[in-house]
Protein backbone atom coordinates (compact mmCIF):
# COMPACT_ATOMS: atom_id res chain seq x y z
CA UNK A 1 0.00 0.00 0.00
CA UNK A 2 1.02 3.91 -1.25
CA UNK A 3 -0.18 6.56 1.27
CA UNK A 4 -0.08 9.99 -0.06
CA UNK A 5 -0.80 12.83 2.87
CA UNK A 6 -2.72 16.21 1.54
CA UNK A 7 -2.78 18.69 3.82
CA UNK A 8 -5.43 20.47 2.69
CA UNK A 9 -8.15 23.70 4.39
CA UNK A 10 -7.44 26.58 6.35
CA UNK A 11 -7.26 24.05 9.74
CA UNK A 12 -5.11 21.76 7.51
CA UNK A 13 -6.71 18.31 7.64
CA UNK A 14 -4.80 15.54 6.61
CA UNK A 15 -6.14 14.35 3.81
CA UNK A 16 -5.00 11.12 3.01
CA UNK A 17 -4.81 9.23 -0.38
CA UNK A 18 -4.38 5.26 0.20
CA UNK A 19 -3.28 3.58 -2.83
CA UNK A 20 -3.18 -0.42 -3.59
CA UNK A 21 0.51 -1.02 -5.21
CA UNK A 22 -1.16 -4.53 -7.06
CA UNK A 23 -4.40 -2.91 -8.05
CA UNK A 24 -4.15 0.80 -8.25
CA UNK A 25 -7.51 0.85 -7.03
CA UNK A 26 -7.82 3.86 -4.18
CA UNK A 27 -9.61 5.21 -1.40
CA UNK A 28 -8.96 8.62 -0.45
CA UNK A 29 -9.37 9.70 3.98
CA UNK A 30 -11.16 12.68 4.96
CA UNK A 31 -11.04 14.80 1.45
CA UNK A 32 -11.63 17.86 3.87
CA UNK A 33 -10.94 21.09 0.96
CA UNK A 34 -9.44 21.86 -1.80
CA UNK A 35 -10.86 19.19 -3.92
CA UNK A 36 -8.06 20.55 -7.16
CA UNK A 37 -5.62 19.23 -4.89
CA UNK A 38 -6.75 15.88 -3.71
CA UNK A 39 -8.40 15.59 -7.50
CA UNK A 40 -4.54 16.67 -8.92
CA UNK A 41 -3.25 14.16 -6.79
CA UNK A 42 -5.01 11.14 -7.45
CA UNK A 43 -4.72 11.98 -11.41
CA UNK A 44 -0.44 12.23 -11.14
CA UNK A 45 -1.00 8.66 -9.06
CA UNK A 46 -2.60 7.20 -12.02
CA UNK A 47 -4.99 5.59 -9.30
CA UNK A 48 -8.53 4.45 -10.22
CA UNK A 49 -10.52 5.79 -6.78
CA UNK A 50 -13.09 3.55 -5.30
CA UNK A 51 -13.98 5.05 -2.36
CA UNK A 52 -14.00 8.29 -0.33
CA UNK A 53 -14.50 7.72 3.47
CA UNK A 54 -14.83 10.23 6.08
CA UNK A 55 -13.58 9.55 9.63
CA UNK A 56 -16.10 11.69 11.30
CA UNK A 57 -18.39 13.91 9.57
CA UNK A 58 -16.92 18.13 10.73
CA UNK A 59 -16.92 20.59 8.05
CA UNK A 60 -13.10 20.42 8.05
CA UNK A 61 -12.67 16.74 7.03
CA UNK A 62 -15.79 16.33 4.43
CA UNK A 63 -15.42 20.00 2.44
CA UNK A 64 -14.25 18.39 -0.80
CA UNK A 65 -16.69 15.04 -1.01
CA UNK A 66 -18.74 16.60 -3.34
CA UNK A 67 -16.32 17.80 -5.75
CA UNK A 68 -14.21 14.12 -5.17
CA UNK A 69 -16.96 12.24 -5.71
CA UNK A 70 -18.42 13.91 -8.81
CA UNK A 71 -14.96 14.09 -10.60
CA UNK A 72 -14.61 9.90 -9.76
CA UNK A 73 -17.64 8.35 -8.99
CA UNK A 74 -16.35 6.91 -5.97
CA UNK A 75 -18.70 5.41 -3.37
CA UNK A 76 -18.71 7.74 -0.11
CA UNK A 77 -18.78 6.34 3.10
CA UNK A 78 -18.64 7.49 6.90
CA UNK A 79 -20.54 6.57 10.27
CA UNK A 80 -24.41 6.59 10.85
CA UNK A 81 -24.37 8.66 14.25
CA UNK A 82 -22.14 11.53 11.95
CA UNK A 83 -25.19 11.69 9.75
CA UNK A 84 -26.16 15.22 11.60
CA UNK A 85 -22.77 16.98 11.52
CA UNK A 86 -22.55 16.03 7.69
CA UNK A 87 -26.06 17.67 7.23
CA UNK A 88 -24.93 20.43 9.56
CA UNK A 89 -21.53 20.99 8.50
CA UNK A 90 -21.79 24.07 6.21
CA UNK A 91 -23.27 25.91 9.33
CA UNK A 92 -20.75 24.95 11.38
CA UNK A 93 -18.41 26.33 9.53
CA UNK A 94 -20.27 29.50 9.48
CA UNK A 95 -20.01 29.71 13.21
CA UNK A 96 -15.97 29.88 12.71
CA UNK A 97 -16.01 32.50 9.87
CA UNK A 98 -15.07 29.67 7.37
CA UNK A 99 -17.07 27.85 4.42
CA UNK A 100 -17.94 24.62 3.29
CA UNK A 101 -19.41 22.81 0.75
CA UNK A 102 -22.65 20.25 1.28
CA UNK A 103 -21.98 17.12 0.72
CA UNK A 104 -23.60 14.52 -0.97
CA UNK A 105 -25.10 11.56 1.19
CA UNK A 106 -22.97 8.78 1.64
CA UNK A 107 -24.08 5.40 -0.10
CA UNK A 108 -22.97 3.33 2.69
CA UNK A 109 -22.84 3.99 6.13
CA UNK A 110 -20.29 2.23 7.98
CA UNK A 111 -20.51 0.17 11.40
CA UNK A 112 -17.80 -1.39 14.62
CA UNK A 113 -16.22 -4.08 12.45
CA UNK A 114 -17.31 -3.40 8.84
CA UNK A 115 -14.22 -3.94 6.24
CA UNK A 116 -13.93 -1.66 3.44
CA UNK A 117 -11.67 -3.71 0.61
CA UNK A 118 -9.95 -1.37 -2.05
CA UNK A 119 -8.07 -3.87 -3.97
CA UNK A 120 -5.81 -5.70 -2.03
CA UNK A 121 -6.04 -3.54 0.81
CA UNK A 122 -8.77 -4.47 3.84
CA UNK A 123 -9.65 -1.39 5.81
CA UNK A 124 -11.15 -2.72 9.87
CA UNK A 125 -13.58 -0.14 10.77
CA UNK A 126 -13.10 0.51 14.90
CA UNK A 127 -16.01 3.02 16.03
CA UNK A 128 -14.35 5.72 18.46
CA UNK A 129 -17.13 8.16 19.58
CA UNK A 130 -16.45 10.96 22.04
CA UNK A 131 -14.66 13.66 19.32
CA UNK A 132 -18.19 13.35 17.69
CA UNK A 133 -20.95 10.82 17.75
CA UNK A 134 -19.65 8.47 15.07
CA UNK A 135 -15.94 9.25 14.65
CA UNK A 136 -14.20 6.16 13.13
CA UNK A 137 -10.85 5.01 12.61
CA UNK A 138 -9.48 2.38 10.07
CA UNK A 139 -6.66 0.10 10.77
CA UNK A 140 -5.12 -1.62 7.69
CA UNK A 141 -2.18 -3.99 8.84
CA UNK A 142 -0.42 -1.79 11.08
CA UNK A 143 -1.06 1.53 9.36
CA UNK A 144 -4.07 3.12 11.62
CA UNK A 145 -5.87 6.27 10.81
CA UNK A 146 -7.73 8.01 13.03
CA UNK A 147 -9.39 11.17 12.56
CA UNK A 148 -9.67 13.32 15.11
CA UNK A 149 -9.71 10.63 17.92
CA UNK A 150 -5.85 10.36 18.52
CA UNK A 151 -3.19 12.94 17.60
CA UNK A 152 1.07 12.91 18.53
CA UNK A 153 1.14 13.87 22.14
CA UNK A 154 -2.96 14.78 22.61
CA UNK A 155 -6.60 13.70 21.68
CA UNK A 156 -9.33 15.05 20.30
CA UNK A 157 -11.23 17.78 21.11
CA UNK A 158 -14.27 17.03 22.93
CA UNK A 159 -16.38 20.39 23.71
CA UNK A 160 -18.19 20.36 20.12
CA UNK A 161 -22.10 18.79 20.01
CA UNK A 162 -21.68 15.25 20.71
CA UNK A 163 -18.67 15.06 22.64
CA UNK A 164 -18.13 13.20 25.42
CA UNK A 165 -13.86 13.15 26.95
CA UNK A 166 -14.97 10.09 29.01
CA UNK A 167 -15.93 7.73 25.60
CA UNK A 168 -13.30 9.01 23.88
CA UNK A 169 -10.51 8.49 26.36
CA UNK A 170 -12.07 4.74 26.81
CA UNK A 171 -12.51 3.78 23.29
CA UNK A 172 -8.80 5.28 22.44
CA UNK A 173 -7.70 2.75 25.71
CA UNK A 174 -9.78 0.43 24.65
CA UNK A 175 -9.51 -0.44 21.04
CA UNK A 176 -6.46 1.70 19.88
CA UNK A 177 -3.56 1.14 22.48
CA UNK A 178 -3.73 -2.56 22.29
CA UNK A 179 -2.87 -2.80 18.91
CA UNK A 180 0.84 -3.31 18.60
CA UNK A 181 3.43 -0.87 19.34
CA UNK A 182 4.85 -0.76 16.14
CA UNK A 183 1.22 0.49 14.96
CA UNK A 184 1.63 3.31 12.67
CA UNK A 185 -1.32 6.52 13.77
CA UNK A 186 -2.13 8.69 11.05
CA UNK A 187 -3.98 11.22 12.71
CA UNK A 188 -7.19 13.88 11.43
CA UNK A 189 -4.16 16.88 11.85
CA UNK A 190 -0.33 17.05 12.38
CA UNK A 191 2.40 14.43 12.44
CA UNK A 192 2.28 10.98 12.26
CA UNK A 193 3.09 8.81 15.75
CA UNK A 194 2.96 5.13 17.02
CA UNK A 195 0.76 3.41 19.38
CA UNK A 196 4.26 2.24 21.71
CA UNK A 197 4.66 6.47 21.53
CA UNK A 198 1.36 7.54 22.64
CA UNK A 199 1.09 4.46 25.20
CA UNK A 200 4.78 6.04 26.53
CA UNK A 201 4.46 9.87 26.34
CA UNK A 202 0.74 10.82 25.49
CA UNK A 203 -0.58 12.93 28.95
CA UNK A 204 -3.68 12.25 27.90
CA UNK A 205 -3.34 8.36 28.76
CA UNK A 206 -0.39 7.97 30.81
Amino acid sequence: MSIEVIPVGPLQVNCYLLICDATRQAAVIDPGADGESVMAAINASGCDLKVVINTHGHFDHIGANAFVVAATGAELMMHADDLPLLKQAVAHAGIYGLSAVESPAPTRLLVEGDSVDIGEINLQVIHVPGHSPGGICLLAGTDLFVGDALFAGSVGRTDLPGGSHDLLISGVRSKLLPLPDETVVYPGHGPETTIGREKLHNPFLT
